[in-house]
């Protein structure tokens, strides 16, 4: 940390770059290119930076490296329901402390039972995921290798599997104040409404930062990025993978 130019001291001021992860700074559930690595560093010389990530902090260090919290000022898992700054934990929230266990209960086994019922061409392991801020849910399961998620995810596409349960789970729960976000390839998240990629702002406005840029991939609606994109406090950057977002960084930092 000590070879780390102060946030006061970087070269643009009062400004933060987030990133999403998944197809934004690595391919999805992949690790993020040395290229990517070295461009951060250098970025960060300039401006503070931060990834926030639907998943939490283990498999963003899968991703991003065991020393993640060290590269990035500002680590925000689970859309920033577990949050660090400069290597610090910050207060994190917990969603079954917020729907309680009947409720929750109810929804797992809701969602099991749709499940069951799906006809896909393979199945895995890990169809729920209980996560610090959120449920994932994968019909699919979250064990399915590269090459399967990739499959999947062009079947998923054509016959709109998490699209339809998404639309089920809302007609079916109206009241739980829940809102569900397409990420990635194969799952969907599952979080109270307001605790979407969001949430990780009222952070970084603590710290006075005045333009926040935002980089991802889902930007479309229903996409997990799109809230923080469409933002008005963001500048959102839209990108289709990892080189695309290395392209736009340096247009917009370094030209």
């Amino acid at each position: 940390m000590s070879s780390v130019v102060p946030l006061s001291e970087r070269e643009i001021k009062n400004t933060i770059v987030l990133f999403d992860v998944d197809g934004t700074l690595s391919p999805a559930r992949l690790h993020a290119s040395p290229e990517m690595l070295s461009l951060l560093s250098e970025l960060r010389k300039k401006v503070a930076i931060g990834f926030v990530g639907g998943s939490d902090l283990a498999k963003q260090k899968e991703q991003l490296g065991d020393n993640v919290i060290d590269i990035f000022d500002y680590c925000f898992s689970e859309n920033g329901l577990t949050a660090y700054r400069l290597g610090e934990k910050l207060a994190s929230q917990s969603f079954i402390n917020w729907i309680g266990e009947d409720k929750y209960k109810v929804l797992v086994k809701w969602i099991l039972k749709y499940l069951v019922e799906l006809d896909l061409p393979f199945v895995r392991g890990t169809f729920i995921e209980f996560r610090n801020g959120m449920i994932n849910v994968s019909p699919v399961g979250r064990n399915a290798s590269t090459a399967e998620r990739s499959a999947y995810e062009k079947f998923d596409l054509e016959h709109k599997i998490r699209h339809n349960m998404v639309a089920a789970l809302k007609e079916a729960f109206p009241d739980y104040g829940l809102t569900y976000s397409i990420g990635g390839q194969i799952s969907f998240d599952v979080f109270p409404t307001g605790w979407d990629k969001t949430y990780c702002l009222q952070h970084v406005e603590k710290e006075g930062f005045t333009t926040i840029h935002f980089f991802g991939d889902k930007c479309f609606k229903g996409g997990n990025d799109y809230e923080i994109y469409t933002d008005p406090r963001t500048i959102g950057h839209s990108v289709n993978n990892p080189d695309d977002t290395m392209r736009i960084v340096k247009e917009t930092f370094f030209s």
